[in-house]
Parts: C-alpha cells; structure tokens; sequence
C-alpha cells in the first residue's frame, strides 16, 4: 500500500455518493507497500479501505482481482470483500484513475515473524488455493518466468550503483533458474504475494489475508516459494529451517504436494527471490520523488537467492 494519488475532501464526498456508506467520518493516507494509493475511509457505517489503481496495474486484470475476492470470501476464505456501489458496480472513477472499497479486515500483521506463524500461514493459504479451483476466470503472471529478463535490462544501468557487480551476477544466475523451471505442476488461482505484511493475526490466531493485486494463475507451490522467501529467514538472513518445515507440513496436512513440487522447491524458491529482487531494485531506482511510499532494499533478495542457490533439493526446506 502507499499514496502516490492525492485525494480532494471534494473528490472523495462526490465518490462517497455512489455508495451506501453513511457519513464521512475519517480518512488517511496508508504509507506502506508500493503498487496502488490506499487510504483508510471511516464511515459511519464501518472502516474500509479505498485503492485508487495505480500505472502498473492493467485495468483489465481488475475485474478478476476483486472477482476472486469475493468468490474466496464466499468459500468463506477471509478476505477484503469489494463494496458495491448502489448502481452495482464496484469499479468507479475517482480523481483521474479507477477505485474500490473493500471491507477492513480486524487485526495486526506480525512485525516479528515467529514460528507460531507459520503452520496457520500454511493452513490458509493451502485453504486459498482450494477455494479458488472453482474460479473461472483466469490470468497470467505477469511478473513470472516471462518478465525477469525484460525487467532485469531496465534496472542494468543501475544495478552496480546498489551493489558493485549485482547486474553481472543477476546475468549469471538467470539462465539457469529459467532453464530448470518447471513446466507442468498443479496450478490454479495463488495470492503470489503473501508477505507478512498481508496476513492478519489476532492474538495467534490468523484472522485474514489481504491485497490481492498480484494474484494470478500459476503454480501452486510458486505460491509457497513466495512464502518461504518472505516468512522463513531471520534478520540476519539465515534461513529458518523450523519455519519452513512447519510451513510446509501445514500446508500439506490440506491440501497434499506432489512429489514433482516437492523436488522444484529450490528453483522456485530461487525464481521467486529473483522476482522480488528485481521488483525492488526497479523500484528503488525509479520511485518517484515524494512520493508516499516506503522503498524496500532489493539486496534482501539478493541475500536469500544465495542461499537457495545452494539447495539441492526439498530437503533443504525440512520436508
């Protein structure tokens, strides 16, 4: 989340017209993330969320992110659910780019990623892919296999400015992870963006995932590579093989891996911190200034790609 679209009080009450949500009561800018504008809308019937679709975001996928939002919450996944506007609609235009509402969802994500983390993490997200098997619609990632190298040469010029020798080493690498990615696992509709900062906790319990806009469909187990990445290193980034392994066993107490994910774990793994890696290192050289939003080192990736660099198979991730 962030806020690179400022808001009018005159804009947003003209907005607020279209729905059924009571009064204005508050409204704030959410600094953190990086794709849309998000603000926190108070209203006198309740708290929600307002996402105005930023550049990167096609506004075709939309209807397929905030259509799988609500299929999942109707299999009872917990999950933001988008507002309708009284005309039904739950896109509408607000200050020169597309919005939506949804619902807020109660709790606080873990600042401090601990084990007793993980096996609900796993539980949930095993319950996602289920509930999404009967979604029709699909759509590519856009930021899978396909876009590394692409995304790579616009970042070339200043990747040694982040780190002496990064793009040469990036080159290094990227043939061989595209080279052993795998072509024909389970697949259907994952999150492929589940860090922390996207799960919500109430006490220990999981009270609900949320920020569905890189969701696609693609494998399954990618989803979980993305989840070992951002759930299972310490601060110092050496990896949590406890995590891993609580993880992973959670999620196949639900929903069964086959042995073909099992042995692609270390090249996912490998693809999704690359993906990451890259995200971040375009980002942090092309935010723009002021802009309301956090930047996130992409050498943290770089760091976790080294290891899983070295795994050799599943076992490295306690299975």
């Amino acid at each position: 989340m962030a806020v690179y679209t400022e808001v009018t009080d005159e804009a947003l009450e003209a907005f607020l017209e279209l729905y059924d949500l009571g009064t204005l009561v508050s409204f704030r800018g959410i600094a953190e993330g990086v794709e849309n504008s998000n603000y926190m809308l108070k209203t006198t019937h309740g708290d929600f969320i307002l996402t105005l679709y930023e550049k990167r975001v096609n506004p075709e996928d939309l209807p397929y992110f905030l259509g799988l939002m609500e299929h999942l919450s109707a299999q009872g996944l917990t999950c933001p659910l988008p507002v309708r506007a009284r005309s039904g609609a739950n896109l509408n235009p607000l200050s020169g780019k597309i919005a939506a509402i949804t619902t807020f969802l109660p709790g606080v994500w873990p600042r401090r990623v601990g084990l007793a983390h993980c096996a609900p993490l796993g539980t949930a997200l095993a319950r996602l892919h289920l509930a999404g098997q009967d979604f029709a619609m699909t759509r590519k990632n856009g930021l899978g296999p396909d876009a590394w190298a692409p995304l790579l040469a616009k970042c070339a010029d200043g990747a040694d400015g982040v780190q002496a020798g990064l793009a040469a080493e990036l080159n290094e690498w990227l043939p061989g992870i595209l080279g052993a990615w795998p072509a024909n696992l389970p697949k259907g509709q994952i999150h492929a963006d589940l860090f922390p900062d996207n799960v919500f906790f109430l006490g220990d319990e999981l009270s609900g995932l949320i920020d569905f806009y890189f969701a696609c469909t693609d494998f399954y187990a990618y989803d979980l590579a993305v989840c070992l990445n951002a759930w299972c290193f310490e601060r110092d980034f050496s990896f949590n093989i406890t995590r891993a392994q609580a993880l992973l066993k959670a999620y196949d107490a639900v929903r069964p891996l086959s042995p073909a994910e099992r042995a692609a774990l270390p090249v996912l793994a490998q693809g999704a911190a690359l993906r990451f890696l890259l995200t971040r290192l375009y980002d942090w050289l092309n935010t723009p200034p002021g802009a309301m939003v956090t930047r996130k080192d992409p050498l943290d990736y770089y760091r976790r790609l080294r290891f899983h660099l070295t795994a050799r198979s599943e076992h490295a991730y306690g299975l």
